[in-house]
């Protein structure tokens, strides 16, 4: 559920409230928790994140043509001022039909890692759902579930 501001808000004179900082990072962890027990219970290849899953995968093809999901994300580049304008053009797309669309989330700066400190990259929703879509559809997410397979085989051998 979004809240609109009052119209005579003004974000640079907002104060800070910390307990609204504290939800917030908490919703965050929770989401990246819960992607990551998802994709350790089901392959990412057979996952699906939307309902819109073809139609935000082929426009990320369409928009981000040389854009390789194996790759490791540069984030000087994605936030520069180019890559920045890039991606909102692409989210605001979904603005109305992809609920959280612009909520911040955390992204696994490449697929071939958990998440951790130095591969984690704060993104708006609708990015980590197009970059883990398009990882997904290639199989680049796989290994968690194959991995949590073999911990759980061991455990009850």
């Amino acid at each position: 559920m979004s809240v609109a501001a009052p119209a005579n808000f003004n974000a640079e004179e907002a104060d800070n409230f910390e307990d609204i900082e504290k939800q917030f990072a908490v919703k965050v962890v929770q989401h990246m928790q819960t992607y990551w027990s998802i994709l350790e219970r089901v392959k990412g290849s057979s996952l699906r994140l939307t309902r819109m899953d073809d139609d935000i995968y082929d426009h990320l093809k369409r928009d981000f043509p040389d854009f390789d999901p194996a790759a490791t994300i540069d984030e000087d580049q994605m936030k520069s001022k180019a890559g920045k304008e890039r991606w909102r053009n692409f989210m605001m797309v979904y603005e109305k039909t992809v609920d959280d669309y612009n909520f911040g989330t955390m992204l696994r700066s490449s697929p071939k890692f958990e998440y951790g400190q130095d591969e984690t990259i704060f993104v708006p929703r609708m990015q980590f759902y197009a970059i883990e879509i398009a990882r997904n559809r290639m199989g680049l997410n796989d290994w968690i579930f194959e991995q949590a397979q073999k911990e759980k085989a061991k455990a009850s051998a």
